[in-house]
């Protein structure tokens, strides 16, 4: 798969907004997605996250460079949130989303998925025998947790495809094949494969928005896990 360099120059961003939280998101870069309290924390937080998310995309071979400057930012669309934005995950797709995919496309999107799984199971490899911190009162997901939780997101969101899952077809038991069936049901989805709207009317996400969905979640846990590693070697 042929690597490709996103243009610096000026990034093409949107942002969600919600009642009590903001997602700023980079149009043409799936997974690059952080939040605030508002449209200014959000686009600082996303500018922030620029170096791991170059991390993230460089260890997989798919070159990207972070701004240097927050300047960077375009916002090109505003959406408004709903009580899923103010919960803590973007929720509303950019009206670019729904623009076609074409072969190159669709290479660089499993590259991308590619490089958040791979940043996830180098997280959770790095975690192994240290006692990760809990959230707030000892709350959280316990590492075990986490992993389980974003393999059982990725069984739904390939049914918001409108792919039809198999029986054999169980994440938690071979998460290596699991994500061939994700690739497999992002290309039958760009191919047209795959019906628009579900047997009750509901129309199913499309390609571009899969991804973008899918990118953010498995990254999203993969630099949470890398925060908690950081606090408890500091507090070594």
């Amino acid at each position: 798969m042929a690597s490709e360099e996103v243009s610096l120059v000026k990034i093409d961003a949107y942002l969600e907004v919600g009642k009590k939280r903001t997602f700023a998101a980079a149009i043409d870069c799936p997974g690059w997605s952080r939040s605030g309290r508002d449209e200014g924390s959000a686009l600082q937080a996303l500018f922030e996250y620029g170096p791991r998310y170059e991390r993230a995309l460089r260890a997989a071979q798919v070159e990207f460079r972070a701004p240097t400057d927050a300047s960077a930012f375009v916002v090109v669309e505003r959406l408004e949130g709903n009580a899923t934005t103010d919960f803590g995950a973007p929720a509303i797709a950019p009206a670019s989303d729904a623009m076609p995919v074409d072969g190159a496309e669709l290479q660089r999107f499993q590259m991308l998925l590619a490089a958040g799984w791979q940043a996830l199971d180098e997280a959770v490899r790095a975690s192994a025998g240290k006692e990760l911190r809990k959230g707030p009162r000892g709350g959280g997901r316990e590492l075990d947790e986490i992993v389980e939780h974003v393999h059982s997101a990725e069984v739904a969101y390939v049914r918001q495809l409108g792919w039809q899952l198999k029986n054999e077809e169980d994440p938690g038991q071979e998460p290596g094949r699991f994500r061939q069936t994700v690739l497999d049901a992002l290309a039958a989805a760009v191919h047209g494969e795959l019906p628009a709207q579900g047997p009750r009317g509901g129309v199913h996400w499309t390609p571009r928005y899969f991804v973008r969905r899918t990118a953010w979640h498995v990254l999203d846990h993969a630099w949470e896990i890398e925060d908690r590693i950081k606090e408890h070697q500091e507090n070594q």
